[in-house]
């Protein structure tokens, strides 16, 4: 079978890899179809860890993956041969206090596919359990359902701290995560949610997910615009879905007062200073995200409704193209937003 490892900063490499052993006893073996390449990729192939876990050359990355079943292991009751399926990437054991109590992202021994302890989905077969599955809702297609696993990313961030109707929402950051975030807070009912990057082509893919206000940093004040249409108040909820120093103090100041504030995106430096001082003085609750805590199937109910507009997706490139693709999105070329590898298309 195909797979494309990262064996060095940078570099990814097809390669010819043997089958993947199984499917034992409640798994299934899934050709891949497709799979979306997300930003935490990015941080394993251009800086080699994230926080302080570090790459472990040969690493597949990917986890963002739409596949069909084709063998299943004894005792598996829910799938057969044939089933389209997304899956959850965590990896968990079911029975620490975290999984008990429905936290399964918190799993004391997780392993995540795509890091650096479990092979992701670059690659033509993988094995997972069968309670990793989420069937693919009739009606999306291939393409369309690579976006279950980041939606199911924004379920769980709804979870931890839901958006109310009327409530006034900035979003920093107008990546995929960031622009399907938008998507998520218009459909949950906000009044305004602003929305800003640096690429003048993500401010514009932020709008076409429904931004009512949607700023470059590098020519307009956000800080100023929000103040302006919230009256000086600020607003009810700022999602962080870059993840810089910069962003993070920005959308501090941006809260108002007694209002939350949840980091998304994954810093890129260790060590930074961040203004909790105003944080303290707006008495913010603020809120770390850690994944999407299997929650596929909602997040497939969502895009199957139509919820969220497809033209995050922009970019599908065959698996053999894979350095080429992490190369747009990492110097955001092209108007790239979501791009996907699509492994039914060939070079």
């Amino acid at each position: 079978m195909r797979s494309v490892p990262l064996v060095a900063p940078k570099r990814l490499e097809l390669i010819e890899d043997k089958l993947p052993d199984g499917p034992r006893t409640g798994e299934l073996l899934v050709n891949m179809r497709a799979v979306g390449l997300c930003g935490s990729d990015l941080h394993w192939w251009a800086e080699g860890r994230i926080h302080t876990g570090k790459a472990k050359y040969p690493q597949v990355l990917c986890h963002e993956p739409v596949g069909e079943i084709v063998e299943v292991g004894p005792g598996v009751t829910h799938y057969k041969v044939g089933d389209i399926i997304g899956m959850e990437p965590s990896l968990t054991c079911g029975h620490c206090e975290y999984c008990l109590a429905g936290r399964h992202n918190l799993c004391e021994v997780s392993r995540f596919m795509g890091g650096p302890d479990a092979q992701g989905f670059l690659r033509d077969y993988v094995v997972i359990p069968e309670h990793n599955a989420d069937p693919v809702p009739a009606g999306l297609t291939i393409h369309q359902a690579t976006l279950m696993e980041p939606v199911a990313v924004w379920v769980h961030v709804f979870e931890l701290a839901p958006v109310r109707v009327g409530d006034t929402v900035a979003v920093l950051g107008s990546g995929s995560i960031g622009g399907i975030g938008v998507a998520m807070a218009k459909q949950a009912g906000a009044e305004t949610v602003f929305a800003c990057d640096r690429v003048p082509h993500r401010v514009r893919l932020a709008r076409a997910m429904g931004a009512d206000v949607a700023l470059d940093l590098k020519e307009g004040d956000f800080l100023d615009a929000v103040m302006q249409k919230t009256n000086g108040r600020g607003v009810d909820v700022v999602f962080d879905a870059a993840g810089s120093p910069e962003t993070i103090n920005l959308g501090i100041k941006c809260a108002r007062s007694g209002g939350r504030f949840v980091l998304i995106g994954i810093p890129e430096l260790l060590n930074f200073e961040v203004d909790l001082h105003t944080a303290m003085a707006k008495e913010l609750n603020m809120q770390m995200l850690k994944r999407s805590n299997h929650k596929g199937r909602a997040a497939g109910a969502l895009l199957a409704a139509g919820r969220i507009p497809m033209s995050i997706i922009t970019h599908a490139l065959p698996l053999e193209q894979a350095q080429r693709g992490f190369e747009m999105v990492h110097h955001y070329e092209d108007g790239v937003g979501k791009l996907i590898f699509d492994f039914d298309v060939k070079a």
